[in-house]
């Protein structure tokens, strides 16, 4: 099971926010790629991104830090935030980004995602964020009426590489990640499912990777990493056994 530290990025800043709520931002640096480069050196082999203006806006905003990020980090960067057309796509994958996550326009057009996730196999990847169980879009801004299940079966057949699956209500809270939703959606569907949302220590890594074999590629941290609750190598050791 794959361990991925999360960078959100916002104004050129790594923070995190609260419920994906922009006014609830804590501030944790100032130097993206530096931070990248702590996560590598405890051990990391990827690392998750997102563009957290980028999300609001529909296009990049923190182009600079990411490029930053994919020229220092010896790994694998996945990133996401407002990449909602085939030109962004190409322009992150030429620049070295690993895969890209796609949620808002796997929403609303979902044949855009089938068509980028042929034309670059094993890059794409969709989220599925979910609140009261049901998706939510623009930088989790807007709740549409479609249930979680529902959207994650429109990309059983598509060649996605995987979905990543996110409760907002536990997001940047330290509650714990939801773990049985988690694992429901991954049995539901034939595409590896990343459980993002919540992580608060080493319980969380320890309960999802018992439940790897049912479907769970990785989980995404971040607040517990930056508020020393969770040490990054005993994660991905823990992870790995």
């Amino acid at each position: 099971m794959i361990v991925f530290p999360a960078i959100d990025l916002k104004g050129g800043e790594v923070v995190r926010l609260a419920e994906g709520d922009m006014d609830r931002a804590t501030v944790y640096g100032d130097d993206p790629a530096a931070q990248a480069m702590l996560f590598a050196e405890a051990g990391a082999e990827h690392v998750h991104v997102v563009d957290l203006d980028g999300a609001f806006a529909g296009e990049s905003r923190n182009r600079a830090a990411v490029e930053a990020i994919v020229e220092r980090f010896p790994g694998y960067v996945q990133l996401g935030g407002g990449i909602r057309d085939a030109a962004a796509v190409e322009g992150w994958f030429n620049l070295g980004v690993a895969r890209l996550v796609i949620g808002s326009a796997a929403l609303k057009n979902p044949d855009f995602v089938r068509q980028m996730a042929r034309e670059w196999e094993g890059g794409i990847v969709v989220a599925v964020d979910a609140r009261d169980g049901m998706v939510a879009t623009e930088g989790w801004a807007e709740v549409s009426d479609v249930p979680v299940e529902d959207m994650a079966r429109r990309f059983e057949d598509a060649g996605v590489a995987s979905l990543l699956f996110t409760d907002i209500g536990r997001d940047g809270l330290l509650k714990g990640c939801n773990v049985q939703a988690t694992v429901e959606l991954a049995r539901m569907v034939d595409i590896p499912v990343i459980a993002s949302g919540g992580v608060k220590g080493l319980d969380d890594i320890h309960m999802l990777a018992l439940q790897a074999d049912q479907g769970i590629e990785g989980v995404i941290t971040g607040r517990a990493l930056y508020e020393g609750r969770l040490d990054l190598a005993t994660a991905i050791a823990m992870a790995n056994r």
